[in-house]
């Protein structure tokens, strides 16, 4: 059974179709990374299965119970987490109580949410920056406090939304193993992003969106030899 499943799910801001008739599934245990020009209609998306948009038409489904309507909080209480593309960290809080903040959504003592945030540190490789305040790390580490605190709310499902972007080649192997090893521990991922190197090199499966459509789904293989995504991706360049 799928853990996650988007079924003919359309999204209209007054006549225009962000996204039109988009299904596919996610299954448990996989990395399914979503892709497609600026524009494509990616973090609506995300903004619909995690609850900030109400899907104009069709359904989204979590562990088959449709969460169509459900509020963020609600979704994120039944497994879903989610990182945004512009990383905001509660900036006068430390790195440390940013993770604890998030880890009492599980945990009903404060012992308990710090036990959980300094496991989630040190295997983010924050551990060492736990007393700084969050507005002074460097943004390939407020990076990964924004997963971290995703991770703090034990998530069965994880929504990663360009977590790699604007990071050097070091930040970014380092947050592919960080990706990796979330996989390992069972957590299934959801990612979007435009860096290459990171969607072949992690991702089971890839769905392909352009215009608010799904224009191809399969693995990174067949994806790359897929002429309708070079078209997408490259048709401008070839057409200057």
């Amino acid at each position: 059974m799928a853990l996650l499943t988007v079924d003919k799910v359309s999204m209209f801001f007054g006549g225009l179709a962000a996204l039109s008739n988009i299904s596919f599934s996610v299954e448990q245990g996989e990395i399914l990374a979503l892709i497609g020009p600026n524009g494509a209609g990616k973090t609506t998306l995300f903004n619909v299965v995690n609850g900030f948009y109400k899907p104009s038409r069709g359904e989204v489904r979590f562990k088959d119970r449709t969460v169509s309507g459900l509020k963020p909080h609600q979704i994120c209480r039944l497994g879903v987490a989610r990182t945004f593309q512009v990383v905001k960290p509660l900036q006068r809080m430390s790195v440390l109580d940013n993770v604890i903040a998030s880890a009492f959504l599980r945990s009903r003592t404060k012992a308990g949410a710090e036990r959980r945030a300094l496991e989630i540190l040190e295997f983010t490789g924050l551990m060492e920056d736990r007393a700084m305040i969050s507005k002074g790390l460097p943004l390939g580490k407020r990076k990964r406090l924004e997963i971290a605190r995703a991770l703090a709310t034990e998530p069965e499902l994880i929504l990663l939304d360009e977590s790699f972007a604007g990071l050097n080649p070091a930040e970014l192997d380092v947050s592919i193993e960080i990706i990796k090893g979330i996989k390992k521990k069972g957590v299934t991922i959801m990612i979007i992003e435009h860096h290459m190197k990171v969607i072949m090199s992690i991702s089971d499966r890839i769905v392909v969106l352009n215009y608010g459509q799904k224009i191809a789904e399969g693995t990174p293989a067949e994806i790359s030899a897929n002429p309708l995504v070079v078209e997408a991706y490259l048709g401008e360049a070839e057409g200057a």
